[in-house]
């Protein structure tokens, strides 16, 4: 068989719970369920930065926003870094990108950019590697509401869509399959803005009657204990998850009409979760009442679903793996090892059962709302920020101070904070310790960590 075609299919903002797979009782995706089946589901995936730039960076560099600069929204992705579609060139791949990027524009957070192409044609120098088919804007949710909107091609010329946005954006990945003559195997990516919600509207814009169709639905135990705004939001935010795996669905029977489907790998996955206003409430946390930037696992635990040659069977991982791992894993996927050049795994090892003496943890950079960092492990998520430090403005810290604890099995929903418990004294100790090695390991200084009950002594 030749080497496979690779779809990366990402939504944004999307918590891992909305999914059948993943236990939603509803019937919100039957294609991405079928395609769980076919394929492998890793049950504890993780981002490693949940703000909408950041991740991004990390999906495009195999790099940690620490290293490569990009740990806020607002920082262009540096020009001499390697890039997965850098390498996919290099390995004679086709590439297309479709949708959101978030990588060009650059200026300082919440004010006017220097450098600003969130609303006109992004450079091809700025399109991070991607020589091919482009359809995207840099700020997908400035340039488009839930319906209608523009974005921009390859020759920065402007396009122009009606319809939901979903569907419109699909389109444009129908379009280059379209057009795809078979010559060269591709990589493409599909980066969908749903369900984020809409900035300028600050709420959730799922297709008319989302609201009226998913009224009596379920929260999940973190909102329902905590609230937020999910019971007037949730809804629509179900309603954007349907019209994702619909349009899913339209690109696997596209994929199958081309009779390409079959040498063709479809991962899917989130750049992080969603909180509906649940955590960042804390005046430590410079006045952030958002979707995301937290180290809680509404805004971590994200959909990873892989299937195609290589991943196949059915299977179900529960090893915690970090999304940080996908670069490195579709280059592999293409045959091509980038060896020590990019952070994380190739996650089929993982899914292939070879774990032997793998360290079987997560890491995660917080920024914007606070520096911060966590340690997810099979039992505990432990998390620290640096005091006194505007998140958007330093990237790091040589000093940390003791946030939350979580005893995750007892406490699923993350409800009771042990931080100052003294029971948990030496298992506070044990997590800062690995939490201190994976900052080392990413690139960062060795900090200090102060305990919370040290805190209030002090």
């Amino acid at each position: 068989m030749s080497r496979p075609n690779i779809i990366f299919y990402f939504s944004d903002q999307q918590r891992w719970d909305t999914i059948g797979a993943y236990g939603q009782e509803l019937d919100i995706t039957p294609n991405l369920d079928k395609l769980a089946e076919e394929g492998v589901v890793f049950e504890e995936a993780y981002t490693a930065q949940p703000v909408c730039g950041p991740c991004r960076a990390i999906f495009q560099t195999g790099k940690y926003p620490i290293q490569t600069g990009c740990f806020r929204n607002n920082i262009e992705l540096p020009k001499d870094i390697k890039t997965v579609a850098d390498y996919f060139n290099e390995g004679n791949y086709e590439t297309a990108y479709i949708g959101k990027w978030h990588l060009a524009s650059d200026g300082e957070l919440e004010k006017e950019p220097t450098i600003d192409y969130t609303i006109t044609a992004i450079p091809p120098e700025r399109r991070g590697g991607y020589k091919g088919f482009w359809r995207a804007s840099d700020v997908l949710e400035f340039t488009s509401h839930g319906y209608d909107g523009y974005v921009f091609d390859e020759n920065m010329n402007r396009c122009e869509f009606k319809g939901y946005r979903v569907d419109c954006i699909t389109d444009y990945a129908l379009e280059f399959l379209d057009g795809y003559n078979g010559e060269k195997p591709f990589f493409m990516t599909i980066s969908h803005i749903e369900p984020h919600h809409q900035n300028d509207r600050n709420r959730y814009e799922g297709p008319d009657g989302s609201k009226e169709i998913y009224k009596d639905c379920k929260l999940p135990g973190d909102l329902e204990a905590l609230g937020g705004n999910a019971r007037e939001e949730y809804p629509d935010y179900l309603g954007c998850c349907k019209s994702l795996d619909n349009n899913l669905g339209r690109l696997v029977e596209k994929l199958k009409a081309k009779g390409i489907y079959e040498n063709t790998i479809i991962v899917y996955a989130s750049d992080h979760g969603s909180h509906f206003k649940t955590r960042n409430t804390d005046e430590h946390l410079n006045g952030y009442d958002d979707y995301k930037r937290s180290c809680h696992s509404g805004c971590l635990h994200v959909p990873l679903i892989i299937a195609g040659p290589g991943f196949r069977g059915g299977k179900r991982v529960k090893d915690l793996v970090s999304t940080v791992s996908l670069p490195k894993t579709f280059l592999s996927m293409g045959g091509i090892n980038v060896g020590d050049a990019m952070v994380g795994e190739d996650l089929k090892t993982v899914a292939d059962g070879q774990t032997e003496n793998r360290v079987n943890e997560i890491f995660a950079q917080i920024s914007e709302s606070r520096v911060g960092r966590c340690v997810r492990t099979e039992d505990y998520l432990y998390s620290v920020y640096a005091p006194n430090k505007n998140g958007g403005e330093y990237a790091g810290s040589d000093l940390y101070e003791e946030d939350f604890l979580y005893d995750i099995k007892n406490d699923p929903h993350e409800l009771n904070n042990l931080v100052r418990d003294e029971r948990y004294k030496e298992i506070r100790a044990e997590l800062a310790d690995k939490l201190r090695k994976h900052m080392v390991e990413a690139g960062e200084k060795d900090p200090k960590i102060i305990s919370a009950r040290e805190c209030i002594t002090n």
